[in-house]
């Protein structure tokens, strides 16, 4: 990831990954078929590094009802904070998702490890239906996107890492949700 920050995601080289790792090119060609495969396997860990931060944190449904916008923020700010914390994974992630790679390995990527992060999603869709009338995917697509290129910015010292960017960032990311956070009617047997 290293190595990717430093020469782009086209421009390294097996040669660079080795020199970063202090190991030489064939030890890495011993675990790994190429350089397509390396940063297929770096993207998926750091997925499910981003995807653990889900089952880390503490979620209370009913406070969805009292302050929606709250209880995104609760789940949306250490998600950030992690890209933030990880300068290099950041940068290598935002590469990766706008590279060539991206379509032909998202088309057959396992992400079940975002299991808990969907459950969150799911308990937003029931209390709050409207949301089903958003393109699940563009509306995911726009939050991680939106995140990671914000992460980005601030890991190259382009924006401050400070509290109103963060109150800034997440209001841009959330302008419109909002009209999509009222209750529906909660279904009888359901909770």
């Amino acid at each position: 990831m290293k190595a990717v920050r430093q020469y782009g995601l086209e421009g390294v080289r097996i040669q660079n990954v080795s020199e970063f790792a202090e190991i030489s090119p064939g030890a890495i060609y011993r675990y790994f078929e190429g350089k397509e495969q390396l940063l297929i396997e770096c993207f998926t860990y750091v997925d499910k590094q981003a995807a653990a931060i889900f089952e880390h944190l503490k979620f209370n449904p009913w406070i969805m009802l009292t302050d929606p916008i709250g209880a995104v923020k609760g789940l949306w700010l250490p998600y950030f904070r992690f890209w933030i914390a990880h300068p290099d994974e950041t940068v290598f992630y935002h590469r990766f998702r706008d590279s060539s790679f991206f379509p032909k390995y998202d088309k057959n990527r396992d992400v079940t490890y975002f299991k808990t992060f969907m459950d969150m999603v799911c308990a937003f869709k029931r209390v709050f239906p409207e949301l089903d009338r958003i393109n699940q995917d563009l509306l995911w697509l726009h939050v991680l996107t939106s995140t990671v290129m914000y992460a980005k910015y601030v890991v190259e010292g382009i924006i401050p890492d400070d509290k109103e960017t963060e109150d800034t960032v997440f209001q841009l990311l959330t302008t419109g949700l909002s009209g999509y956070l009222k209750p529906g009617r909660l279904k009888k047997g359901r909770r």
